[in-house]
C-alpha cells in the first residue's frame, strides 16, 4: 500500500511522553482495527462530529474544539509527539469533545467510518510531496476523495489549507472530479475566521509562502 505520509520517530517530551502514556486510555485509540467506530459511545455528547486528518502537533484542532463544545471533534494522527500534545491540551482546557485515532487516516476512514456520518473533514497542510515521482503518495487524490465524500453528510464539507500551490492546483482539480462534491466557491475559498493560524503556517508566511484553502460539500440529494 502506497502511504501519504513517513512514520518519523521524533523526540517525545517529557509532558508529551506522561500525557501519551496516562490519557491515551481515556481520549485516544488505537485505529487498527476493522470495527465500525460506536462514536455515540465514546464521546460525551452526540452533536454533528468533524475528522481532522493530520493534526500534527494538534494546536489548531485544541483551539477550534474549544470554540465550538457544540460540535465533536475526532483527530486521527501517526506521530507520537503530536498526539502526547493533544492530550495534554484536552486535560489542561477540560475538552470533552475531543477524542484521537492512532493511525493511517486512510485505512482508518476506508474500514471504521460509517457512510454519510461525517459533518466535515479538516485537511490542513497535508505533506505536499513535491517531486512529481512521489505524487502517488499524495493524500488528496481519486478514488481515496471519492471515498471522502461518501463518509459526509448531505451538504457536510471538506475543508482543506496548503502552502504548495503545485498541491492547492492538483487538489482543486481532484475534487472538482469527484462525483460526490461541489466547490463551494468558483475555485479557492476564502479564509475561513474560525480556522486559527498555525504554527506551520506562520513559519510559512514569513518565508512568502501563499496560502490556499479549499472549501467542497457533499452534493445534496
Amino acid at each position: 500500500m502506497i502511504r501519504s505520509f513517513v512514520l518519523r520517530q521524533g523526540r517525545m517530551s517529557i509532558a508529551q511522553r506522561r500525557s501519551y502514556n496516562e490519557l491515551f486510555p481515556l481520549y485516544c485509540q488505537d485505529g487498527a482495527s476493522a470495527e465500525t467506530l460506536d462514536l455515540a459511545a465514546w464521546f460525551a455528547k452526540q452533536q454533528p462530529l468533524v475528522v481532522e486528518i493530520g493534526f500534527g502537533m494538534g494546536t489548531a484542532t485544541s483551539l477550534i474544539a474549544a470554540e465550538n463544545p457544540g460540535i465533536n471533534y475526532l483527530g486521527i494522527e501517526v506521530h507520537k509527539p503530536g498526539i502526547g500534545r493533544l492530550l495534554w491540551e484536552i486535560e489542561k482546557q477540560g475538552l470533552q469533545n475531543i477524542r484521537i485515532l492512532e493511525g493511517d487516516a486512510a485505512e482508518i476512514i476506508n474500514s471504521r467510518i460509517g457512510e454519510g456520518s461525517i459533518a466535515g473533514f479538516h485537511i490542513f497542510f497535508p505533506d505536499p510531496w513535491p517531486k512529481k515521482r512521489h505524487h502517488k503518495r499524495r493524500l488528496i487524490k481519486r478514488p481515496f476523495t471519492e471515498v471522502l465524500a461518501s463518509k459526509l453528510i448531505p451538504g457536510g464539507y471538506l475543508y482543506m489549507v496548503s502552502d504548495w500551490i503545485d498541491y492547492s492546483e492538483w487538489a482543486l482539480a481532484e475534487l472538482s472530479a469527484t462525483s460526490g462534491l461541489v466547490n463551494a466557491y468558483q475555485d479557492y475559498a476564502e479564509p475561513q475566521p474560525w480556522r486559527p493560524k498555525t504554527e506551520f503556517e506562520k513559519k510559512g508566511l514569513k518565508k512568502g509562502h501563499e496560502i490556499r484553502e479549499l472549501l467542497f460539500n457533499r452534493r445534496k440529494p
